[in-house]
């Protein structure tokens, strides 16, 4: 076996290979022939799935530094070097069906990075820096032990598909709602009681599967039409997780960010000073880019500086900007399109709106 992979290397250095299959070989070390010398410098994918390999040299990128996709499926590897943020040019990185426990900062540093894998692993976290993958297109980190993603990760502008199934995240980051690349979500399969209430503003989201979450019973009406997986939600009949507010509609319970001070009732008629505060200032800055960097933070606490960056939603009704109140309306699921797809759940639409006026005139169907 060993005289096969080192003719195999010889034979990839001699002809200039760019693509090394290294697959089925039980290595539980890296190759030293793939580093010694220059290396394979015009090496651009390096396929090792099913080996056992336990970590990466250090050295890697020095060898190979024109690596574009490095696939590692299916090792033992529990961590990676912080030397792996010096590929500058890869593109694709497969560490799916490993051992890893933390992923190191420096993988931010990898802004040529088009997809990331890492589903199958004992991951409880993901660093912020991942916010730094600005070419990122997929993000692979099903089947791990995550309690929350990072809110940096709606700074990857690029990403069109994020698959988190089989965690334990209970709440979405709002943030997820500025990434308006985004084709599909997936977050099937977890502990989740909620929903932002902007999910599926934008046009392109078009995919949501969130299957399986018992506690989740309601979703944001900006879902309506699209194309949606949620058997199996609202089916406990434990009781469900309690957050600071939620909202009952008969025995429907929904739970509402956090964020929210108050529900507002039809009959309000004037919305709280703090809402409309927020409100002035976010309908000042929203036409200049600039502004908000050229506001004071001191002028507001943190919690609120930071709402007005990113707002809890907008109305659904008339897209006014919400801060601190929301007028929820529900909506049976059996009076929508999916009602002949999923006839036993228990999901229902939530209609969010800046006013008894919007709460009044929103119709889900129209």
């Amino acid at each position: 076996m060993a005289t096969e992979l080192h003719e195999t290397i010889s034979m990839a250095k001699q002809e200039r290979h760019k693509n090394l299959f290294l697959n089925y070989r039980n290595l539980n070390k890296f190759p030293v022939e793939l580093l010694k010398d220059e290396g394979l410098q015009f090496l651009e994918r390096l396929y090792m799935k099913r080996n056992s390999l336990t970590t990466l040299p250090d050295n890697l990128a020095q060898k190979l530094p024109n690596l574009i996709e490095l696939y590692l499926h299916s090792n033992n590897i529990a961590m990676i070097p912080e030397a792996i943020g010096n590929l500058a040019r890869l593109q694709s990185l497969d560490l799916s069906d490993n051992a890893l426990q933390v992923i190191c900062p420096e993988i931010g540093r990898l802004r040529s990075l088009r997809h990331l894998r890492l589903a199958n692993n004992q991951l409880r976290s993901l660093p912020p820096e991942i916010g730094e993958l600005r070419e990122l297109e997929t993000l692979d980190v099903s089947t791990n032990l995550l309690m929350s993603l990072p809110e940096r990760l709606h700074q990857c502008l690029s990403l069109q598909c994020l698959t988190a199934d089989r965690n334990r995240l209970q709440l979405l980051p709002r943030q997820l709602c500025q990434l308006h690349s985004l084709n599909e979500l997936s977050m099937a399969a977890n502990c989740l009681t909620a929903l932002p209430l902007d999910l599926g503003r934008s046009r392109e989201l078009q995919f949501v599967f969130v299957d399986n979450n018992v506690h989740l019973k309601g979703l944001p009406s900006y879902l309506y039409n699209k194309v949606i997986g949620c058997s199996g939600c609202g089916m406990s009949p434990q009781q469900s997780i309690r957050q600071s507010l939620c909202l009952f509609v008969g025995e429907v319970e929904v739970p509402l960010p956090g964020e929210v001070k108050a529900i507002g009732l039809e009959s309000d008629r004037v919305v709280p000073l703090e809402e409309l505060a927020m409100r002035t200032l976010h309908c000042s800055y929203q036409n200049n880019p600039n502004g908000l960097k050229l506001l004071p933070p001191i002028m507001l606490p943190k919690s609120l500086f930071d709402l007005l960056l990113c707002p809890l939603g907008h109305c659904h009704r008339c897209s006014q900007a919400m801060f601190t109140i929301v007028y929820p309306k529900l909506f049976p699921l059996r009076e929508t399109a999916l009602a002949g797809v999923h006839r036993r759940n228990t999901v229902n639409f939530v209609a969010y709106c800046c006013s008894s006026h919007c709460l009044r005139t929103f119709d889900l169907q129209g």
